[in-house]
């Protein structure tokens, strides 16, 4: 699992972040997690693989905003109470 999170200039409110949410979506099947913050100018999303860079900077521009920079990290789930 990997986690991918995006900065992306243009969003000013929470349709925006809706906005961009369906477009992850729309972009990587099987992406979970998918969530944005137009204070942060960040999304993120958890998917199997490391998504296609390009694809991904297509779909946020066909939809007005500009993607900044795509970082990736492996993605753990978190076990609570297990020591």
């Amino acid at each position: 699992m990997v986690k991918t999170t995006l900065k992306i200039e243009g969003m000013m409110c929470g349709m925006c972040e809706t906005h961009i949410n369906e477009t992850i979506r729309k972009a990587v099947p099987g992406a979970s997690k998918v969530k944005s913050s137009h204070t942060k100018g960040e999304s993120s999303f958890v998917s199997e693989k490391e998504p296609d860079e390009a694809k991904l900077k297509e779909a946020v521009a066909n939809t007005g905003y500009t993607l900044l920079s795509v970082s990736f990290k492996p993605y753990e789930k978190k076990l609570f109470g297990l020591f």
